[in-house]
This record gives structure tokens, sequence and C-alpha cells, in this order.
């Protein structure tokens, strides 16, 4: 038909001009981005539970309040949601407790939050279509990422405020925390095979898109976790937070994925590779 063969000439000018399209949107369809996405969501998931009860079993009661204020801020909890969390973190746990519940919860904690540094490494290698680095180079790099990453989490309650100054600030300042996070995890599960400045495309954009998900989550999730936790209980909770993990996750990997395709195309790439050239490239 017709307009058939308009949109594909339409569409060969534009990869004429613009290669990075053809690029973009061949990695895009191929790479299976949605599947890395939601098994990465599982595994953040498997490990936040346990890592969780480990912080409720053997955190000072200063840190489980700390935790318990930026959780609240990341999500607008309220009401009965609010009140499961408080339950988890603000009791008291006995001796006896944490030795058999805390300690097992430390092991599978740790066991757990490995296997997601490991996906997250993984998405990250996908995305520059790099070989996996070898256990030895990056099996510090995925405790130390995973350190970082809670304690991002726990200043999470007064960096979206501003440190108390209000939202004017505190936005603009995750926006930047939140580029920074995304460019050193970038340049750290890569074992530095990529250098800084190209690796800045996909932490600008995980950050814009993490941010956009962290300010309309205070919005949707409140409602959405007090009514599942009306109608299903405790099942009803991890659902909605498993399929807000599945969002956030598979976000994350197309913005690595799309700036990484970005930064090894015209015309960026002469801009961010001023000290080599894109893998796979001469």
């Amino acid at each position: 038909m017709a307009w058939t063969a308009r949109l594909e000439r339409l569409r060969d000018r534009a990869e004429q001009r613009f290669p990075v399209v053809s690029e973009l949107t061949g990695r895009l369809l191929t790479a299976n981005l949605l599947d890395a996405g939601t098994r990465l969501a599982a595994q953040a998931f498997l490990a936040a539970v346990p890592l969780l009860f480990a912080l409720a079993a053997f955190a000072p009661l200063g840190v489980r309040e700390q935790l318990r204020e930026s959780l609240r801020a990341m999500f607008g909890l309220t009401g009965r949601s609010d009140l499961e969390l408080q339950q988890v973190l603000g009791q008291s746990v006995d001796d006896s407790l944490r030795e058999t519940t805390g300690a097992l919860g430390l092991v599978v904690a740790l066991v757990s939050a490995t296997s997601f540094s490991r996906a997250m490494a993984r998405v990250c290698e996908r995305a520059w279509r790099l070989p996996r680095a070898g256990t030895r180079v990056a099996a510090w790099r995925w405790l130390v990422w995973l350190l970082v990453l809670m304690l991002v989490v726990l200043l999470q309650s007064p960096l979206r405020t501003g440190f108390g100054l209000g939202g004017w600030l505190g936005i603009p300042l995750y926006f930047l925390v939140s580029t920074g996070v995304w460019l050193w995890t970038q340049r750290l599960l890569l074992a530095g095979r990529v250098p800084w400045l190209p690796l800045l495309p996909g932490a600008v954009l995980a950050s814009a898109a993490t941010s956009a998900l962290g300010l309309t989550a205070r919005l949707y999730m409140p409602g959405a976790l007090n009514r599942t936790l009306e109608d299903y209980g405790s099942l009803g909770l991890v659902l909605t937070l498993l399929s807000w993990l599945i969002l956030l996750c598979a976000t994350i990997t197309f913005a690595v994925t799309i700036g990484a395709v970005l930064a090894g195309e015209p015309p960026l790439d002469r801009f961010l590779w001023r000290d080599g050239s894109p893998p796979g490239r001469p």
C-alpha cells in the first residue's frame, strides 16, 4: 500500500540521517529488556525482604527509625501500611529472637543481596555488550554497591525534603544524587571497563526515570498498598510492591541500555569518547 511504502521511506531516511535511531530500535526490540528488568526486580525483592528483617533484628533503634522515615518518604505510607512497617521496624527484638531469626535472616539476606548485585551488573554488561567480569574482580564490587545502595535508601527522607529546607531543594538534590549514584553504579559494576563520561547519558536517563517514579509513587502507592492490605492481607502488600519493583527495574534497564546506545552513536560519541572508542569499534 502507498502509506506503507511512505512509512518505510520515512524510516529509511531517518536511519540514514540519524544512525542512532536504527541502533536504538534494534537494541530495544532484540535485547529482551523487559525480561531482564523483571529478573532484576525479582532479585531486588528477594534481597529486600530478608535485609529488612535482618535490619529489624540487628540495627540500632535510630537506624530503624531512619529507615522507616525513608520508606515513608519513598512511598508516602499512611494508615495500615504504615502500621505494618512500624510492626517490623519499630518494636524491640529480644536476644533469643535475634540469635535465631536475625542470624538466619542475615545469612539469607547476604546471599540474596549478592544475587541482586550480580543481576544489576549483568544489566550493565548487556547494555554495553561486555562479557561478564571475573569473580575475583567483581565480588567485592557487588558488596560495596549493595552497602552504598543501603546508605542511599537510608538517606531518602532527608534528601527528598532538602534536609529540612523543602521540596524546592529536595527535588533537584535528589536528581543530582541519583545521577551520581547511577554513574558510579555503572562504573563500579562494569569493573572500570567503560570511561566515566560515556556512562553519563545512561546515568541521567536512569536518574530522570527513577526521580519521576519516586515522585509519582507518593501519589499512587499509599492508596494501592492500603487497598490491597484490606482485600488480600499481606499477600496484597507483596504483590503491590513487586509490581512497583518490576516497573522500576524495567525502567532502569531501558534507561541504562538507551544511554549506552546514545553514547556509542553520533553525535554524542565524538564528545564522550575523547580517549578511545566505543566497545566493538576500532
